[in-house]
């Protein structure tokens, strides 16, 4: 019981840290705004596409995820 419940806490560490990043994403300048984010109007109706912004979390997540599997 031991492997799954320090699983569970890796995950919930994980979702913590998504969390505040979504809860203090406002306050990051760079975060929705990167070159390559697609930001399309047309008259009412807008499209917004974060394709940089994407490709940056992925990394970030992949090297949190390198760097516990490293740890063990």
């Amino acid at each position: 019981m031991h492997e799954p419940g320090r699983g569970l806490v890796i995950l919930g560490g994980i979702l913590l840290a998504l969390g505040l990043l979504l809860l203090f994403s406002s306050k990051t300048p760079f975060l929705g705004k990167l070159p390559g984010d697609l930001l399309i109007k047309r008259g009412t109706v807008t499209v917004f596409f974060p394709l940089a912004t994407g490709i940056v979390l992925s990394l970030l997540v992949s090297l949190v995820l390198y760097l516990i599997r490293k740890v063990r």
